[in-house]
């Protein structure tokens, strides 16, 4: 498989500096959503990296410094969960996107974002479905996004230690809904996610 092919057809088409753009977090009960964005070195691959979610933890936590040594810069961004309240978890992933592409260091004049759905990036943007498996540089901040927002989540474990959310990182799964029973929404859940359980606690 070429891992470089989108990189390269649009370097062929006169882009020069190309950053991959990948979300973590849509799914989950509480949290933010985060984003990443990474440009790597011309004609690079960095070995081993994949989409996230086909990786283990501890690779994607070796991956993670690898990328952050050998990629030109990355960033990351994130939008809120009171965000993702107000405006859509779809929206608040595009500012989550927009954010993390707006702090990178060099400004990319070409974006490959994982998906179907065309963010207001400040760049010319193309989208690549299951891009995250498919293209180098989108594979890499697939990586970026999941482990910086693992990462947040364990420290929110600290915080809210009844919830466990070092076991589930906020997704809805069946531990998770019965610890949201057993306490009740705390003020880092999407209460939109959540409107079912509100409506069984009025």
């Amino acid at each position: 498989m070429d891992w470089l092919l989108y990189e390269n057809e649009a370097k062929n088409k006169g882009y020069k500096v190309i950053c991959g753009v990948d979300e973590a977090g849509r799914g989950p009960l509480a949290g933010p959503v985060f984003a990443a964005a990474v440009i790597l070195p011309d004609g690079h691959i960095i070995e081993g990296v994949n989409d996230s979610k086909k990786l283990s933890e501890k690779k994607r936590d070796a991956l993670y410094d690898k990328i952050i040594d050998e990629c030109v810069c990355y960033s990351v961004g994130i939008a809120t969960e009171k965000e993702i309240d107000e405006i859509n978890i779809l929206q608040a992933t595009f500012l989550a996107m927009k954010r993390a592409v707006d702090s990178l260091e060099i400004k990319p004049d070409l974006a490959l974002v994982d998906g179907n759905r065309v963010p207001p990036l400040d760049t010319d943007v193309e989208i690549i479905v299951k891009g995250d498996g498919k293209s180098a540089s989108i594979a890499a901040a697939s990586i970026i996004a999941k482990v910086s927002r693992d990462r947040y989540m364990l420290e929110l474990a600290k915080k809210y230690p009844q919830y466990e959310f070092e076991r589930h990182k906020g997704y809805p799964t069946k531990l998770h809904y019965e610890k949201i029973y057993e306490y009740g929404i705390s003020d880092i859940h999407r209460k939109s996610f959540l409107k079912k359980v509100l409506n069984n606690n009025e």
